[in-house]
């Protein structure tokens, strides 16, 4: 059994933060990076959308301004990222402001999906040539801090410091291995919400703005704009209870590619969970399985103009006249989807529909589609030993599933400050 000074689980920007980062500090140690697809995962894989602006995919508590930009800095030499221009934002700004909306001026770069598979493969190619080790298609199974051995389901390996560094999707994986190691952690935040999917010039200002982001009162904000060659997906989710639901997602690709005129974002509310203290996670499947009971197994989708009069969509209602595109996400049920949506939550949303509506006219079209359900899981947020998420001795907790970012730049951020921390102490 061969021994790591550093063993990475997890593929996706933390864990490639902090394997560049090691092997550029010290190039002696040995590292091992292994992942359970087959490929990087996460935000780099889909859409690949990038954020170079604080505080952005930052999580207030553990990030003040000076060293995030520090390490947006130190991202962006390995992204080599070109930033998107804007026209006419203020136009919008002051529109917004009016309203008491707020729209962020945020520096931004986009792959697109198949962008972001090229850059995968040029930074995974970059890695190995480093000495880095890879091990794709294998799970991380179990742990025995005590004799630093991970159980994977082909073999164990031995290390002398571990990163854990799973996004979203690995939400679930990371809660097994705290409730192993005795770390302490909540998960009381959740994002729920739908994605909305309209033609481009029923909302123009992302021929502005790629990924316009407008905060809304009642903690409702836009989220993961996709234009040009714009497409909703559908992402499966395995629960507690053992069923599966699932969530929905938009991807877009370069612009290299035809566009089909469509773009789709999504609409999210935070809820929060204090008193009592809750899991955002367990609320989340719990709607999410809701929401596959009413669709037959299926996401929802509505007409705005179908919701508009309080009627279901129908299989008609996609078709002729005022609804002239079709959806891009074809696996989904039509139906009512304020049944399966807390009322609360769809009401704020549907106010701030409204609200972007006056500042963009045209929005809210009958044609627009609402896909029902878009989750977003907050992450876990563990109690860290030190400023450097050390969760447990010699074992650090990285990237979206810990809590450390929301989003591609903070996650590298986060590997490489798990890497600063390992390297003080190695």
């Amino acid at each position: 059994m061969k021994q790591y000074d550093c063993l990475i689980v997890g593929t996706g920007p933390a864990g490639l933060g902090a394997a560049f980062h090691l092997s550029d500090m010290r190039p002696d140690l040995s590292i091992l990076l292994i992942d359970k697809s087959n490929m990087s995962t996460g935000g780099l894989r889909n859409d690949c959308k990038m954020n170079f602006s604080y505080p952005i995919g930052f999580p207030l508590e553990y990030w003040e301004r000076e060293i995030a930009e520090t390490m947006i800095s130190q991202v962006s030499k390995y992204l080599k990222a070109q930033i998107l221009g804007k026209h006419n934002i203020s136009t919008y700004q002051r529109r917004a402001q009016k309203l008491g909306v707020e729209l962020l001026e945020i520096k931004q770069s986009h792959l697109g999906t198949d962008g972001g598979h090229i850059l995968i493969g040029k930074l995974i190619k970059n890695i190995r040539s480093r000495g880095v080790s890879i091990f794709l298609r294998e799970i991380m199974e179990d742990i025995n801090e005590h004799e630093h051995i991970i159980i994977t389901d082909k073999q164990k390996l031995s290390y002398r410091k571990l990163i854990i560094a799973p996004g979203r999707k690995g939400f679930s994986f990371l809660q097994k291995i705290m409730d192993k190691l005795g770390i302490a952690y909540v998960d009381n935040l959740v994002d729920i919400g739908i994605r909305v999917e309209t033609r481009v010039e029923h909302y123009p200002i992302v021929r502005d703005y790629y990924d316009p982001k407008f905060l809304f009162p009642d903690k409702v904000r836009t989220f993961c704009t996709n234009s040009n060659q714009a497409y909703v997906v559908k992402e499966k989710y395995h629960a507690k209870s053992g069923k599966d639901y699932f969530t929905l997602n938009g991807h877009a690709f370069s612009e290299k590619r035809n566009g089909n005129g469509l773009v789709n974002f999504a609409f999210l509310k935070t809820v929060g969970f204090t008193s009592p203290l809750a899991s955002g996670q367990d609320y989340a499947e719990m709607l999410g399985q809701m929401v596959m009971l009413m669709g037959g197994d299926k996401p929802l989708m509505q007409r705005v103009g179908d919701f508009r009069l309080g009627k279901r969509s129908t299989t008609d209602s996609f078709s002729g006249d005022l609804y002239d595109f079709e959806p891009t996400l074809k696996g989904c049920t039509t139906g009512d989807i304020s049944l399966a949506m807390p009322a609360k939550i769809m009401r704020d949303i549907w106010k701030s529909m409204k609200l972007l509506d006056t500042i963009i006219p045209g929005v809210m079209h009958p044609s627009t589609i609402m896909y029902c359900p878009e989750i977003k899981l907050y992450a876990n947020k563990p109690r860290f030993l030190d400023s450097s998420f050390q969760a447990k001795k010699d074992i650090y907790l990285a990237g979206d599933g810990a809590g450390t970012s929301r989003g591609i730049i903070a996650a590298w951020a986060s590997g490489i400050r798990a890497a600063e921390g390992i390297l003080r102490d190695i």
